[in-house]
């Protein structure tokens, strides 16, 4: 009877461990979620900040690794919001016409966007993007640079319903977060050495910018 009772008592600690860690887990999420940045808060990676090495899938599941494209030469990054975003597809066709321009200057192109293979490709086939689309799983790069925001529950529904975004089953999880589009050119010192950064989405760089900012 003893060690009956023995084992039950170990059986009801082992349970109530598990709950605290539920809720405990639950409550770092909702902190979280709670502190998510809005569009004012975010203020992207300054020119001089060091870049620190990060890897994500393309849309053909190949894995992308900043560290080695680094070695071959600086690194342009552009955030997009997903293949939803006419703004964010004419962005893209246009540095897609004038690619060969940043080419000969001995960069690599990447384009990030929180929406998983599927969509991005939807975006080459909008675009025509033969540069990189890489997939930025749990916002993890977004947050990086500071690019992260949740924008309001109004402008979500217009993004859902209008302009068929389907935020939640495109990212991650269910959060609808976005990154502000902007771009970043990283040296081969992993140093920002030039950014657009402008929390409105209708501004975005341009490839005469870009081509005179490579280091």
């Amino acid at each position: 009877m003893k060690t009956k009772l023995k084992y039950q008592l170990k059986g009801l600690m082992t349970i109530k461990l598990l709950i605290v860690l539920a809720l405990a887990f639950t409550n770092i999420k909702t902190m979280a979620q709670t502190n998510l940045k809005t569009l004012k808060e975010a203020k992207g990676l300054q020119v001089g900040d060091f870049v620190k090495n990060f890897t994500a899938k393309d849309l053909h599941n190949n894995t992308f690794v900043l560290s080695d494209a680094l070695k071959k030469g600086p690194v342009v990054v552009i955030f997009y919001r997903g293949q939803w975003c006419p703004i964010c597809n004419k962005h893209l066709s246009h540095l897609q016409d004038s690619l060969q321009l940043i080419y000969d200057k001995g960069a690599t192109v990447v384009a990030i966007s929180p929406e998983n293979s599927e969509f991005l490709k939807r975006t080459a086939e909008k675009t025509h993007a033969s540069f990189s689309l890489l997939y930025d799983e749990e916002y993890k790069i977004s947050d990086l640079f500071d690019v992260t925001f949740k924008p309001d529950s109004i402008t979500v529904t217009i993004y859902n319903t209008m302009l068929g975004a389907n935020l939640k089953n495109a990212h991650s999880d269910n959060s609808q977060r976005l990154p502000i589009p902007a771009t970043f050119i990283i040296g081969q010192d992993s140093k920002i050495a030039w950014r657009h950064f402008d929390p409105n989405y209708k501004k975005r760089s341009t490839v005469a910018d870009i081509v005179k900012n490579i280091p």
